[in-house]
């Protein structure tokens, strides 16, 4: 989130900081200390690395099955502007603050990827006095799970090419390999190579490219495994490529899946930091939401249900991609049922929507408020759609007038929704406790009755229009042949019953990037199907969307420095 209309308005935080000048002067508690008298997990249950991030055992954590289940909240939001939302940021505060009103409760979040890092997004772990640290820590190399996820990538990419160069025992048709290599960087140069190249010593020429590792197959896989004999079954599951006559070869066939998981297996245990304000946080995988499911992953969140009363998870971006793919990809697979949404907005976003430009943003205006409010409304609906009730959560920007927050409250009172605003930016979970309440009151309210948009056994061409007509607002969605003919394709190799992945922009109800608010009548175009058979999911690739997103002209990298006492700068 821009710091710039956030700063702090008389409170306690006299003098308005970054998000990183903030981090950077907290103080953290040793995360053994955390652990122990946040969650009771004692110090031989954690592989620490370093003092303030760790990895928590899976055999401790599976003893923990028979513990009851806390409640579940997920964290959405609104059609993502250049104004800023604040979805994570609003995912921390709101844990702190229910901590603050008595209540235990743990954070589940993604761990960022270093592509939006250096290229236009800046860090990923919060704002202001509503942040998971070591911010650094977390928003660069972490504790390697990235690194890991790639590496088992790009093994799996080496066994079939290897396979082919050594007499290609299964006959695999080098035009029809479909694995992609991955890197952890925005690179469009790297989205369609041709590799091999160089004599006959390496192997045979072929086009080839590059995922963002974020996109790749075993980032789902990794965030959607239940333990680690479920990590290398779906890893076996990975169709590479098909033969010359269209039969599929999987990573089983290559032997792939054991050494696939060996990779993974530290990786696989969830990370355990901590807040500003010292309160417990999962950060585990991270899929974005636009070209993948968009979730933290099922193990993290299944531990916090176990160690906690209140579980609040977030989803990538808008409730159209984030929230839709949380309840109809991850609840459906791991049998999770949330109690309560917040779909986070802004009085700046929503005006944003109404048509007003950023630069006047500052000036008030409640009839683009007003007009800006149907995407909210529309995600609101969405929402409901899934049997779970809603809480709209007003992140605060300074710049927020009184009669502008009035004309939001009464639309969403008109709705039967409540809305709160909260300044957790500038007081952390001080800031949201009327949120927390709020929260509160709708889990124990007993409400909610989860339900997937979708039923498994719909065609999966009638289950992408059921989220096109139902959640885009579309009229239709439409398919050249090609696309066609795989729907009936994988619909008749047995692969029906999975649910759908939508890979589209994350801007717009359509596949308009620049179309703001609720568009209505459009037609959702279908580029690409693609199967992901060890995720268990059908990716439709729907407008203009890239797996591999490249550099904006001026990337946030170039501001990227270190200071003569090695302290990261420009970083967010």
């Amino acid at each position: 989130m821009s710091t710039e209309a956030n700063k702090p308005r008389g409170n306690q935080h006299q003098e308005a900081k970054s998000d990183a000048e903030i981090a950077q002067a907290a103080f953290m508690r040793p995360i053994v200390d955390v652990a122990a008298e946040k969650l009771g997990i004692a110090a031989e249950h954690l592989a620490p690395y370093g003092h303030y991030k760790a990895k928590i055992d899976l055999n401790y954590l599976s003893s923990l099955d028979s513990r009851p289940d806390g409640k579940l909240v997920l964290v959405t939001a609104i059609s993502p502007t250049p104004a800023g939302e604040g979805k994570t940021t609003t995912t921390v505060g709101l844990t702190d603050a229910l901590n603050h009103i008595g209540k235990k409760a743990v954070a589940c979040l993604r761990e960022p990827s270093l592509g939006p890092c250096f290229g236009v997004k800046g860090g990923a772990a919060g704002g202001g006095y509503a942040q998971v640290v070591p911010m650094e820590d977390i928003n660069l190399h972490f504790t390697g799970d990235f690194h890991a996820i790639g590496a088992a990538n790009n093994l799996l990419a080496a066994l079939i090419d290897n396979h082919v160069y050594w007499g290609n025992e299964l006959g695999i048709d080098p035009r029809r390999i479909g694995w992609r290599r991955a890197v952890d960087m925005n690179d469009r140069a790297l989205r369609s190579i041709v590799s091999s190249l160089g004599g006959v010593s390496n192997g045979y020429p072929r086009e080839d490219g590059f995922d963002i590792t974020v996109a790749s197959e075993v980032m789902a896989i990794f965030c959607l495994a239940t333990d680690l004999d479920d990590l290398q079954r779906r890893l076996g599951n990975i169709i590479v490529g098909h033969t010359k006559d269209r039969k599929p070869i999987r990573a089983s066939e290559l032997s792939a899946a054991g050494s696939m998981a060996v990779l993974l297996k530290d990786a696989i245990a969830p990370n355990l930091v901590q807040t500003l304000e010292h309160n417990p946080a999962f950060i585990h995988g991270g899929p974005f939401a636009n070209i993948a499911h968009g979730c933290n992953s099922v193990i993290a969140t299944r531990a916090a249900l176990k160690l906690s009363d209140y579980v609040v998870t977030e989803a990538g971006f808008g409730a159209d991609l984030g929230a839709e793919k949380f309840f109809d990809i991850k609840c459906r697979k791991a049998g999770l049922s949330p109690s309560a949404v917040v779909i986070v907005a802004t009085v700046r976003a929503l005006k944003m929507h109404g048509g007003v430009a950023k630069d006047a943003l500052k000036t008030e205006n409640v009839e683009a408020v007003q007009k800006g409010f149907a995407n909210l409304e529309r995600h609101i609906q969405n929402v409901r759609k899934f049997g779970v009730p809603v809480v709209v959560g007003v992140n605060k920007f300074s710049a927020d007038t009184d009669a502008e927050f009035q004309m939001l409250h009464d639309l969403c009172a008109k709705m039967g929704v409540p809305c709160v605003s909260s300044d957790h930016w500038a007081n952390g979970g001080a800031g949201a406790a009327d949120l927390a309440h709020e929260v509160v009151k709708l889990v124990e309210g007993g409400s909610a009755d989860f339900k997937p948009l979708y039923p498994e056994d719909m065609p999966l061409w009638d289950k992408l229009r059921t989220i096109a007509t139902e959640i885009y607002g579309a009229s239709d969605i439409t398919a050249d042949a090609a696309v066609r003919k795989r729907f009936e394709e994988l619909q008749k190799e047995g692969f029906g019953h999975l649910p759908i992945c939508v890979a589209k922009t994350q801007y717009s109800f359509s596949t308009d990037a620049n179309l703001r608010g609720a568009p209505s009548g459009h037609v959702i175009p279908v580029r690409d199907l693609r199967l992901s058979a060890g995720a268990e999911f059908v990716v439709a690739i729907c407008g203009d969307i890239m797996t591999m997103p490249g550099l904006p002209k001026v990337p946030a990298a170039n501001a990227i420095r270190l200071a003569s006492n090695g302290t990261i700068a420009g970083l967010f």
